[in-house]
């Protein structure tokens, strides 16, 4: 079997999730580590057996002749190496958040589109297995027309006045903090689920005022289909469980039959009307990163690429997502829903 060639941009906090990912992936290769800072591809490449390393994207993709990239790096840097990669005709996977702006998600995702090269958005949020099988469920009519999603969701990582240092320090200057980093996942998740949103009331707030962004949020969501969604979140508050980065949160999901409720630890029941909850029975594990949903984007993008299919998170899909984060910081500022989404 002949295994595809990839390099890896970055040795960021979140990219050991995708290196130890891929090292489980049998038909790829991960053939070198790019790296502005060439120490630290050098000590990643030693850890997970990787030859080659650098700080040149342009010369390792002319050497090394990858079959794609995969971009790991601070939303900042995406468009320099999506030019480089694209230029080249080569395939790329890109990490959330996308871009510091909309406009620049924009030149990212044309850039793709003018130099004809499949692209994902890393939007593994969707990929968790537990809303893999709840799409299962729906589909399947379990509690009948969806009517409304409820996610809560406390993460406990922000608050004191050493909020976010041990693990993403740099959450502490970002202006926009809760829905660009978090809430963009569930967007895209409430997409996934419920089709596509139509309009958006959000109410954001500071809790911790040792950083710059919002910490806490309500964002109300209007779906084309007549649901409705509700996201309740804030970084500062804990929930009661000892891993809350594994499920994020609790989800209430309501048809006019029944619910299916989500809960911490991955546990997943069906209430029909008028009867009992019954758990329901699927796989999940506590492997790398919240339920090994690296992994799970991985396999997709490995599976649309070889055989040409659709990404679920290609470039002008993904758009439609951070469309819905700016009207959530839109309705914000204005204090007031923003509609004809």
């Amino acid at each position: 079997m002949t295994k595809l060639r990839a390099i890896c941009i970055g040795t960021g906090y979140f990219s050991r999730f995708h290196y130890e990912a891929w090292n489980r992936i049998e038909d790829v290769e991960i053939v070198g580590i790019c790296n502005r800072t060439v120490s630290k591809a050098e000590a990643f490449a030693k850890e997970f057996g990787i030859q080659e390393c650098g700080d040149n994207l342009e010369q390792m993709i002319d050497r090394l002749k990858p079959d794609f990239v995969d971009i790991i790096t601070p939303p900042e840097t995406h468009l320099p190496y999506v030019k480089v990669a694209a230029e080249r005709g080569i395939p790329i996977l890109c990490q959330k958040a996308l871009a510091p702006t909309f406009d620049e998600a924009k030149e990212i995702v044309e850039t793709a589109q003018k130099h004809q090269v499949p692209f994902m958005v890393h939007e593994n949020f969707r990929f968790q297995p537990w809303h893999r099988e709840i799409k299962k469920l729906l589909q399947q009519g379990a509690i009948g027309k969806l009517h409304s999603l409820t996610f809560r969701s406390r993460m406990g990582d922000g608050w004191g006045e050493d909020a976010y240092i041990p693990r993403q320090p740099f959450f502490r200057t970002m202006p926009r903090l809760l829905v660009f980093e978090n809430g963009v996942h569930f967007i895209d998740t409430y997409r996934y689920l419920a089709g596509e949103i139509s309009g958006v009331y959000s109410v954001l707030r500071q809790l911790n005022p040792v950083i710059q962004g919002e910490d806490a949020g309500l964002l109300l969501f209007e779906f084309e289909s007549g649901a409705v969604g509700l996201w309740d979140a804030n970084r500062y508050n804990e929930c009661n469980d000892p891993d809350p980065r594994y499920t994020f949160g609790e989800f209430l999901v309501e048809g006019d039959e029944g619910s299916i409720r989500l809960y911490l630890d991955g546990r997943i029941t069906v209430q029909r009307l008028g009867q009992g909850e019954q758990d329901h029975e699927y796989h999940h594990q506590h492997i790398n990163f919240a339920g090994d949903c690296v992994y799970n984007t991985f396999v997709h993008f490995i599976d649309a690429l070889k055989n040409k299919t659709p990404f679920e998170t290609d470039g002008p899909e993904y758009l439609k997502t951070l469309a819905v984060q700016e009207a959530a910081y839109r309705s914000a500022d204005l204090g007031m829903p923003v509609r004809g989404l």
